[in-house]
């Protein structure tokens, strides 16, 4: 199913959601809402093997719109970008990035929030919100998670973008295919699935969440409020994401 913002499909019980939104594959408000949507639907659905996401055009996604981060925006943007994250922590089946280009800001936070991360040669992924005067509250929970605290901190205090290579070495993502080659590679892995019990992956999904212990929810609820009512009540904050969208230096007053 297509809506130009997303495609959705299910073949052999692997269900997938593609990007579809331009070259970058901006994460507008209604471009989450579909997606949102879409999880939902994939919630009901009992034989799912796994979610894949991935994309078209250039990049996996360059982050969510800056235009969404201001003003009245800026809670509904929370609201359906989250929502994201709460429908994925809820899928019982095992979820796989596909990153062909570059996944930055939101974008990589969706993917770095997936149980598998495959990537072509050609990959980038990066958190650089703190150059626009905020920061990625999905990549603060996970980040550390995943590469632990010391790289966490790095990645998202100087906005670092890195290479697959780079991501691989951390953890980041599973493997790195050859552009050139990555359909075949990508097909293949995915294949790998269709040998394995449907209720069996759900069952051994269900254990690692447990044996990790992260009650994603709780905290969750307690950095998006600290986003929305602290970070986003500040000077910086506003002037970072206005001076983007203006396309000039921010003028910071430190406060």
């Amino acid at each position: 199913m297509t809506n130009n913002l997303i495609i959705i499909e299910k073949v052999n019980n692997i269900g997938k959601i593609i990007f579809n939104n331009g070259p970058l594959n901006i994460l507008t408000i209604g471009m989450m809402e579909k997606i949102n949507e879409a999880l939902e639907g994939f919630l009901e659905d009992k034989s799912l093997k796994a979610v894949i996401f991935d994309h078209n055009g250039k990049a996996f996604s360059a982050g969510v719109d800056v235009g969404d981060h201001i003003g009245d925006k800026a809670p509904k943007m929370i609201r359906a970008f989250h929502g994201i994250f709460r429908k994925l922590n809820k899928l019982k089946c095992p979820t796989i990035a596909s990153i062909k280009g570059s996944a930055l800001g939101g974008g990589c936070e969706i993917a770095i929030f997936c149980d598998i991360v495959l990537t072509s040669d050609k990959a980038k992924f990066g958190q650089p919100e703190i150059k626009v005067g905020v920061f990625p509250p999905i990549a603060v929970l996970a980040f550390p998670q995943i590469i632990g605290n010391k790289k966490a901190f790095e990645l998202i205090m100087l906005g670092e973008i890195i290479d697959a290579n780079e991501a691989l070495r951390l953890g980041i993502s599973n493997h790195i295919y050859p552009h050139e080659s990555y359909k075949q590679e990508f097909t293949k892995f995915i294949d790998s699935f269709n040998d394995i019990s449907t209720i069996i992956l759900q069952y051994t999904k269900k254990a690692f969440k447990k044996a990790l212990g992260f009650d994603f929810e709780t905290q969750l609820d307690e950095i998006e409020e600290f986003y929305l009512k602290e970070l986003m009540a500040t000077h910086d904050a506003n002037e970072g994401l206005q001076a983007f969208l203006e396309k000039r230096s921010p003028n910071w007053q430190n406060r």
